[in-house]
């Protein structure tokens, strides 16, 4: 009994034999979807601002890659934070601030200094929410409702993604491009709101970190695996290689299309990012649920090989066409593949870590991988384009995505224990 008075009161009863208080649950919903709109605004929408600001390709492609290199360097640290500390939503606050500031800085001042300070501090701080997100929902729901739990996160946050591009399409369209940055700064007041719905006290501090629900009471005062124990890990090791591969191809995919058709279109190249970013987050919020179950029964390899295959396909589909309603429809295998990433990735990394108690440094060492894979992706696909052409860009990230199907296909092992599921 003196070990439960380690952890705020009530904890281990309302994780572990009651259902989470709705509440809860809807704070964490409305979460994710929040979050979404403060996010998309500073991802491929930055790339067109940029453009017509009058950045060349390689002056857009460092911009990104600063914060990319912002995000590979702290995304490490911040798993282990999230895994050290209780106070999971004073993280998320603190990662919401930074992107209030870094919006201020590119709306105001989109000179080079100012974008590439304002992209550091978003970089840097905003790799604090996706461990801290998933650590609450492991936390409230346990490793046994996980996988449909991550599928309803992944659900909330394309409906996010959709809501945002939608708006800032025509914000960018009938207003200015600035007026984006306005609208992030705006969707931050329902997103602390959304935050406040959730009791951390339905937080299971050890759940969070990745330790077995049924080995929560021995737990506290076990010590997590070392970190070089975690490196060791071959399928681990696998998996990380397979998505930087994966994320290099995928990154610099919808900037460098963006781009391309930005060049004598005006406004209207607004209108067309959001119609890609709103056909591939659609997709998104249709399936996320279903991959979330579907990894459930069926394991997690198979459907990501679907993932897998789909950027390969799409990066060469690319070079076939110049209609804008067809490359707008390509994006649907850019939802199919980031509905299946954005859930099931998560659910190996659980796979790989239960009992470890680095739940969330792992996802930080995934993502600090992937970063690098996604910050030199816009680097040296930039660099292709400027000194050849789209095409041949396109071509290039199309092989390395072929190769990431490759490997995953022969070298990676199903990761779900079938026997011991639910």
């Amino acid at each position: 009994m003196q070990q439960r008075h380690q952890s705020p009161p009530d904890i281990k009863t309302q994780s572990h034999t009651h259902e989470p208080v709705a509440r809860t649950l809807r704070g964490l919903d409305w979460l994710n979807f929040f979050l979404a709109d403060v996010q998309t605004g500073l991802g491929p929408f930055l790339a067109i601002y940029l453009a017509a600001k009058h950045w060349n390709e390689q002056s857009v492609g460092w911009a990104l890659t600063v914060g990319g290199i912002a995000g590979i360097l702290t995304q490490t640290p911040a798993g282990a934070i999230v895994d050290r500390v209780r106070a999971k939503r004073t993280i998320i606050v603190l990662g919401i601030g930074a992107l209030i500031a870094g919006a201020l800085l590119i709306a105001f001042w989109p000179g080079l200094g100012p974008v590439l300070a304002a992209q550091m501090l978003i970089g840097g701080m905003s790799s604090l929410f996706a461990p801290a997100v998933a650590a609450i929902s492991l936390g409230v729901v346990g490793s046994r409702a996980f996988d449909q739990r991550q599928g309803r996160n992944q659900t909330f946050n394309s409906a996010g993604n959709v809501t945002a591009a939608v708006a800032m399409g025509l914000i960018g369209y009938y207003l200015t491009d600035r007026s984006i940055y306005f609208f992030v700064i705006a969707m931050t007041v329902p997103a602390l709101l959304s935050l406040s719905f959730i009791n951390p006290r339905e937080i299971d501090y050890n759940q969070a970190r990745g330790y077995n629900p049924e080995n929560a009471s021995k737990s506290e005062d076990r010590r997590p695996v070392g970190i070089l124990d975690l490196l060791r890990n071959h399928r681990l090791a696998i998996f990380v290689l397979c998505c930087v591969l994966f994320h290099f191809a995928n990154a610099a995919m919808l900037p460098l299309l963006g781009e391309m058709l930005s060049r004598g279109k005006g406004k209207s190249s607004m209108a067309f990012m959001s119609a890609c970013v709103v056909t591939t987050q659609l997709v998104v919020t249709l399936i996320a649920a279903w991959c979330g179950r579907l990894a459930s029964t069926r394991g997690r390899k198979a459907i990501l090989l679907v993932g897998f295959a789909a950027l390969p396909i799409r990066g060469l589909l690319y070079t076939l066409t110049g209609n804008v309603f067809l490359l707008i429809s390509i994006q649907l295998l850019d939802g199919l593949a980031a509905a299946i990433f954005g859930v099931v990735s998560l659910l190996v990394i659980a796979d790989l870590t239960r009992g470890t108690g680095r739940f969330n440094l792992a996802q930080g060492l995934l993502a600090t991988a992937v970063g690098i894979g996604a910050s030199l992706s816009q680097l040296i696909a930039g660099a292709i384009v400027h000194h050849s052409s789209y095409r041949i860009g396109f071509l290039f990230l199309a092989a390395v995505a072929a190769g990431a199907l490759i490997i995953f296909a022969t070298l990676m092992p199903e990761t779900k224990d079938f026997q011991h599921s639910p």
